[in-house]
């Protein structure tokens, strides 16, 4: 499958990966995952914790699926807002969705600190403007949801926004405890330590097959080796609806843009990350190396050709986009790329098991909060195979049932 197009950044900021042997001979274990991904690399990190048996494959390079293209933003916030989540799913799912995302940050922070290959974690503020003037009260409500459910954020007017950046914006939420990361340093850095602690990793390893047979999996590859199992986790992405489709996902195309380096972040304190209520929306964080990595022009048409076509426009419109908020820097891009993305209809990620797939689990975190939804993931698809039952499970369901809301949508759904 297509995933990109363009000129990637992540892989050039780690020159020398570790590589693994292509799968040549029949194996036994307890759990396969499939996919190398920022999602297979969480679920190996949690598995690892119980001293699980198991072997991880991956149909092409750790760490070059569609991690490469995540930006690396980690916010509690999400697509949907907390308000739409509490008014879609009920105060008690609502919040704790919010709380699951905050506690995952947290989680991550830890991960990334005891990884042999750091992965740039830093924790950041984040500003969440009103795109325009009719999106004011939306954005009020949310700050006060946002105080009453015990999140660390602050409500700016226009002249405290102006009084800081370099633009003007009617209002924002200003949040703190947010953060950003290497996903490409995480996914590969994840897989190497779980494989220091014993997991077996293949590369250049397709599945062709899977069934159940005496109560084991057993998985083909294309090269012919076997895997005998007792349960596999399916990490693989937005490819894993090429396997089975599911009518919550929503498929979609993504736009992103790295600047060469910049010498300062004038009009743009503490390099914040940045986003706005407008759907698509625009985000904007920077690096260490100075270098501003700006996301989205999100849109439906999913055609690989296409995003070939449009790829260069995109990137200019990014630029121009950035530009306008922060006119007295001279930015100039050098990476740029367009990818597949996938969200929800409901707002939240998918884990856990699937009709027909039997002794199969999936860690699909679509949405744009996926190295937090993964992380939570991870936890929950370990505990499953581990303990037999997760109590925050039945939230992120495949079967979840469909939580009513007949509240209109806003600009913050």
């Amino acid at each position: 499958m297509n995933l990109m197009t363009g000129k990637l950044y992540w892989p050039t900021t780690l020159a020398e990966p570790p590589r693994y042997p292509e799968l040549s001979e029949d194996l036994l274990c307890d759990v396969v995952i499939v996919g190398g991904g920022i999602a297979g690399g969480l679920c190996a990190h949690y598995l690892m914790k119980h001293d699980v048996d198991v072997v991880l494959i991956e149909k092409g390079w750790i760490g070059e699926g569609s991690s490469r293209a995540n930006l690396g933003m980690l916010q509690f916030a999400n697509d949907k807002s907390l308000t739409s989540c509490l008014r879609s799913f009920g105060e008690e799912r609502g919040r704790r969705f919010y709380q699951l995302c905050r506690q995952a940050l947290d989680q991550l922070e830890i991960i990334s600190r005891s990884l042999t290959i750091f992965p740039d974690f830093q924790r950041k503020d984040s500003l969440y403007y009103a795109s325009q003037p009719q999106d004011v009260e939306s954005l009020r409500i949310e700050y006060e949801n946002l105080i009453q459910h015990g999140f660390p954020v602050s409500y700016w007017g226009q002249e405290e926004i102006e009084s800081h950046f370099s633009f003007s914006k009617p209002a924002a939420i200003y949040s703190k405890g947010d953060a950003q990361i290497n996903p490409y340093k995480l996914s590969v850095g994840l897989i190497a330590d779980a494989a220091a602690q014993g997991m077996r990793v293949y590369e250049q390893t397709e599945v062709v097959h899977q069934k159940e047979e005496a109560g084991d999996m057993l998985i083909l590859t294309g090269k012919g080796s076997r895997i005998r199992c007792k349960r596999i986790v399916f990490a693989t992405g937005y490819e894993a609806q090429a396997l089975k489709r599911n009518p919550n996902a929503i498929r979609s195309s993504t736009s992103a843009i790295v600047t060469k380096p910049v010498k300062s972040f004038l009009g743009w304190p503490k390099a914040c990350l940045i986003w706005e209520t407008a759907r698509p929306y625009m985000y904007i964080r920077a690096n260490e190396e100075g270098r501003i990595i700006v996301g989205g022009l999100d849109e439906p048409n999913t055609d690989p050709k296409h995003r070939e076509m449009t790829v260069l426009s995109k990137r200019d419109l990014l630029l121009e986009k950035v530009q306008a908020l922060f006119p007295q820097l001279s930015l100039e891009v050098e990476y740029y790329w367009s990818a597949a993305f996938a969200s929800t209809h409901d707002g939240l990620p998918m884990f856990g098991e699937q009709k027909d797939y039997p002794n199969c689990l999936f860690s699909l975190g679509y949405g744009g909060n996926g190295t937090v939804y993964s992380t939570i993931g991870g936890q929950i698809i370990a505990d499953l195979i581990v303990k037999g039952e997760n109590p925050d499970a039945a939230l992120f369901s495949f079967e979840r049932p469909k939580f009513a809301s007949s509240t209109p949508k806003s600009s913050l759904s």
